[in-house]
């Protein structure tokens, strides 16, 4: 005598949602703390919101904010390049080679940025005149340096030389973080160094490199306001400074100055979560909310595509 078994469909679970009630009363706190120094702020005369809204987008601050852009492109294109040169050179077998990187780094991260801008302010004081050929020998050209109103390419060199050496040690990082195994197996299947390196390491350790980058871009952002020591006044911060000191009025031209900073450091953080997002591709497990949505609708499917059979 056979005995069947009838299996029932397990019962479907009602969750119930966690109730943080401790999440709501700090976000109330917070929204009151923000409306308390917002009605602070709008009903408090020192900060002279009228002079901020006439002088935030004047046009001496708007092509200051583009002097700024460009340092900050510019500083940071010659430091990605010169790290990446330093990098290679500290991951060199060439004692040589390893030993004139750590000097660089040591020097340039081992002094303030603002102790090398006004090095390079006085550039033109140290050495009057440049001459190019062979030394003691031939000499092709020569420039001089005392005529030339050079403050904007100083202040580029400076910030750059600095940034080199924070960038080396970041993309040093980058290459180290990949396994040598990856190293291993595109010798194994007969590239190149140079290949090995463009195509196995650096797109797996752009995942390391970019968000440090980034912040190293926001960073340089905001330390083109050291470009006063060169000295450069064309810039966002200096630009303010300048106007402030003709009318007397210091804290809505800070104001101003701080926003456009905010305004463009905003920006960057957005393009830094895409690029961050971009090279994550494929390195984590953990499913997304539109990825579970999807898995929890083909198993309601299937459910009910069992029940109709």
């Amino acid at each position: 005598m056979t005995s069947t078994t009838t299996v029932s469909d397990p019962e479907l679970i009602e969750a119930v949602p966690l109730r943080h009630y401790g999440r709501w009363i700090a976000a109330a706190i917070v929204i009151i703390l923000v409306g308390l120094f917002i009605y602070g702020a709008a009903t408090n005369d020192a900060y002279d919101w009228s002079t901020y809204r006439k002088y935030l987008f004047d046009q001496r601050i708007s092509q200051a904010a583009v002097v700024t852009l460009e340092l900050t492109v510019l500083a940071m294109l010659l430091g990605i390049v010169l790290g990446v040169t330093l990098a290679v050179m500290r991951l060199s077998p060439n004692p040589v080679l390893k030993s004139t990187a750590w000097v660089y780094l040591w020097i340039f991260r081992g002094t303030p940025v603002y102790v090398q801008l006004v090095f390079w302010g006085l550039f033109t004081s140290i050495y009057r005149q440049v001459d190019i050929g062979i030394p003691f020998a031939v000499r092709l050209a020569d420039f001089n340096l005392q005529g030339i109103d050079a403050a904007f390419t100083f202040a580029v060199i400076g910030l750059g030389l600095n940034e080199a050496a924070y960038m080396a040690e970041i993309v040093r990082a980058g290459i180290s973080s990949v396994g040598e195994g990856q190293t291993e197996a595109s010798v194994a299947l007969g590239m190149t160094w140079s290949q090995t390196m463009r195509r196995t390491v650096l797109p797996q350790a752009m995942r390391v490199i970019i968000p440090p980058t980034g912040n190293e871009v926001i960073s340089m952002l905001k330390t083109t306001s050291l470009v006063t020591a060169v000295p450069l006044t064309t810039d966002l911060y200096s630009r303010a400074r300048d106007i402030s000191g003709a009318n007397f009025r210091p804290i809505p031209l800070l104001l101003v100055a701080a926003t456009w900073y905010l305004f463009f450091t905003s920006i960057l953080m957005i393009g830094q979560y895409f690029l961050e997002k971009r090279f994550a591709r494929g390195s984590s497990r953990t499913l997304t909310n539109r990825q579970l949505q999807a898995l929890a609708n083909a198993q309601v499917e299937s459910m009910e595509s069992q029940e109709k059979r």
